[in-house]
């Protein structure tokens, strides 16, 4: 078995490509996913969210709900909306937001490999997400949502890609957000084999986002290798839909922090304690922190800087993240938020939104405090996955996300 493996994806015919794609299935809430599927019947929201298609009473875990998602699959395959490509290609998938370009290679990867932690993760999962996607990988017999992975960028790859992406690319689409989607499909027998082996020679990959997803693939593998006596470890089920992308062009935003209460303490004992780990200064700017071990501070209509001091920084992978001095330093012991998880006392800002999204949650009451964070590095995470650590919750900001519905596995 290899790292990683072409595969014949099941994706939009061009003149429908628009009309399909939708955010990944995690970005929306049930309500939002309704609003943005109006109208609009081919939209991969139907097969990713399926309870949007059922009573507003329905359980968006019942059984029901998988084999409408399942039902809508095999719609859309048979009206022509989505086709099967007819041999096991590769394909280049290009994300321009702005003036950030990236391009990923569309692959399966190997359950195999995950298991052994060659394929190596960051994050915990939750349960009942996790559940989540094995029953619909499941019901519909298929892959609907990539994982998205990186590596330590290849000179050779990098140079085939250059040159694979001059040709026009089978679908480009602008998303509702300005992102652009590219998708260029690589059949030629001699690229195939060029990327197979070279990621083949690769030490480890690394996943930045989706480890409910790649941890449900893994249990749907081991169901069905359980239930399958001529199991011989090349059926589809034992690879995982991924979007490989190098790491000298993976985007990670800041992922801040906001708490709706100082923990009792007046501005004064607030600052007091502050104090004694960190340097403050008042900003009259809003502060984007510029380097690791700067922290913005929004409270009471004022914007403060503040600098760890280098000797509270740890050497330890997780320990000197931005996101655990943070916690660590001023969290935990000032505002008395120790379970990141489980205090209702404390959300969470993707960078995308800005610096004055936390403005308007404090200013509007509803929080009190807000904190910008400097975005966690891909050597950090790294680092991390390496030594066998999970990082804290909500860590890193991916951006721009893949889109369900570009290309899908089927099992």
């Amino acid at each position: 078995m290899t790292l990683i493996r072409p595969f014949a994806g099941l994706r939009p015919r061009p003149e429908y490509a628009q009309a399909v794609i939708a955010p990944p299935y995690d970005v929306l809430n049930t309500t939002e996913a309704r609003q943005r599927a109006v109208g609009r019947p081919y939209s991969f929201l139907h097969i990713s969210k399926p309870e949007i298609d059922l009573s507003l009473d329905v359980d968006p875990y019942a059984e029901i709900v998988y084999a409408k998602g399942a039902d809508n699959l095999q719609r859309l395959i048979q009206q022509g909306i989505l086709q099967q490509d007819s041999q096991p290609c590769y394909y280049l998938y290009g994300l321009t937001m702005g003036n950030h370009h990236q391009i990923g290679l569309v692959a399966v990867a190997s359950v195999a490999d995950y298991n052994s932690q060659r394929i190596r993760k960051h994050e915990l999962t939750r349960p009942e997400k996790e559940d989540d996607r094995v029953r619909h990988i499941d019901s519909l017999n298929a892959q609907t949502g990539p994982v998205f992975l990186t590596y330590k960028h290849h000179a050779t790859i990098d140079e085939l890609v250059k040159t694979l992406t001059t040709a026009p690319p089978a679908i480009k689409v602008v998303a509702e957000d300005g992102v652009v989607h590219t998708l260029w499909v690589i059949q030629a027998p001699e690229h195939l084999e060029t990327l197979t082996s070279i990621f083949n020679q690769m030490d480890y990959l690394y996943i930045a986002d989706g480890h409910h997803r790649s941890a449900a693939a893994a249990r749907v593998a081991a169901i069905r290798q359980a239930n399958n006596l001529d199991h011989t470890g090349t059926e589809a089920y034992n690879y995982f839909l991924s979007v490989i992308f190098p790491d000298h062009q993976t985007q990670i935003l800041d992922y801040n922090r906001v708490v709706e209460d100082c923990n009792g303490l007046t501005h004064t004992a607030l600052f007091k304690q502050l104090q004694s780990h960190f340097n403050i200064h008042s900003s009259l700017q809003p502060v984007k922190p510029q380097q690791s071990g700067e922290f913005g501070m929004y409270l009471s209509g004022r914007w403060y800087q503040l600098n760890i001091r280098l000797e509270q920084i740890p050497s330890d992978p997780v320990a000197s993240l931005d996101v655990s001095l943070l916690t660590d330093y001023l969290l935990a012991p000032i505002l008395g938020i120790t379970d990141l998880r489980r205090d209702q006392r404390i959300d969470f800002v993707g960078g995308i939104r800005g610096l004055s999204e936390l403005e308007t949650r404090v200013n509007s009451g509803q929080m009190a405090i807000a904190f910008s964070l400097y975005p966690t590095t891909l050597p950090a995470l790294m680092a991390v996955a390496d030594a066998g650590k999970i990082m804290p919750p909500k860590s890193t900001w991916f951006e721009p996300k893949l889109a369900d519905g570009m290309v899908t596995h089927l099992l």
